[in-house]
């Protein structure tokens, strides 16, 4: 037989060797059909609105029937004087919630795996998951209760100090500190969760054997806790880059309340596109800043993982 033959052959039983695969499991595959379904229909199939991005749209005249305009949306967009206002802001808020978040999940998942008593840890971990399913409406109006000018909680525990109470929707420079703090509370409690687990998952006679020898308590964290939850904090990493430049609207919406006064340290890429669909007067502007916006995630998590992939292949995403 030539070699020729010999490939083809080969090649044959190994479509015929797939085909059975699946065929073996074709009850399994076919409980995939739901989940392809809905991907199809709410992801993919309306990208095909980005075409408005490069179209001067009109309603009247619908989405095939506007003026092409190329890339004249993106050009007025990153000319205007609102780019780089929410570029830094989106950008500089997903690396503050990235790192604070690592740390703040991290530090608590350890201190939970040092509770031993269980009645006290399902009640931590209870009490600090909470927050995670509360929606962000809620939290608004809690923030409200707390920050209020007149009224509010943090304004008389001031002014019962002798101090003058500050007028927290009127001054940008306090929602720097505000909403990386509100993002902690409501995320920190499901983070920990992921990280208390991977801890579980530690061989205990590591911790015994370092004890054995002597190793202090912080020893044992930096030397053993740590680096076995680096894998889990790289994966994380790298989901969350992907979503740097896609800030949480409903943190930015709720919290601040739309407060045009803190449109400098409060407006993102996300809040600016609600605006722009509320009008309805640039509607094409908008879908170029959510195409630049999801474009640029893509990118993020790719190169991320990539650079993970040449440091440290194992704890690489794909």
């Amino acid at each position: 037989m030539s070699k020729l033959k010999r490939e083809q052959v080969n090649l044959t039983i190994k479509k015929k060797s797939k085909w059975g695969v699946f065929r073996d499991n074709f009850e399994l595959s076919m409980m995939l059909v739901p989940g392809i379904i809905f991907f199809l229909v709410f992801s993919y199939i309306p990208m095909l609105g980005v075409i408005i991005a490069f179209k001067d749209y009109r309603n009247n005249l619908g989405i095939f029937g506007s003026e092409w305009v190329g890339l004249r949306n993106f050009k007025f967009f990153f000319t205007s004087q609102d780019a780089f206002r929410i570029a830094r802001n989106t950008v500089g808020y997903g690396l503050v919630f990235i790192i604070l978040g690592i740390v703040c999940a991290v530090a608590i998942a350890i201190l939970l795996y040092e509770v031993k008593n269980r009645l006290f840890l399902k009640f931590y971990q209870t009490t600090m998951i909470l927050p995670h399913f509360l929606s962000w409406v809620i939290v608004g109006y809690i923030t409200y209760i707390l920050l209020e000018p007149n009224m509010g909680i943090l304004n008389q525990i001031i002014k019962f100090f002798g101090m003058e109470g500050i007028n927290w929707y009127l001054e940008p420079k306090y929602w720097v500190v505000i909403l990386p703090v509100v993002h902690v509370w409501k995320s920190v409690g499901l983070s920990c969760i992921m990280y208390y687990a991977a801890l579980m998952g530690i061989d205990e006679q590591l911790f015994e054997a370092a004890s054995i020898d002597g190793a202090s308590k912080w020893k044992q964290i930096c030397y053993i806790t740590i680096p076995s939850l680096i894998p889990l904090m790289t994966v994380l990493t790298i989901l969350n880059v992907g979503g740097i430049i896609k800030g949480d609207f409903g943190l930015f919406y709720n919290i601040p309340r739309n407060v045009g006064l803190l449109y400098p340290t409060t407006d993102i890429i996300d809040t600016y596109i609600y605006r722009g669909l509320q009008t309805g007067d640039d509607i094409g502007i908008t879908t170029a800043v959510g195409l630049f916006q999801s474009f640029v995630g893509f990118v993020m998590v790719v190169a991320t993982n990539k650079i993970v992939k040449k440091i440290s292949p194992e704890n690489s995403l794909f």
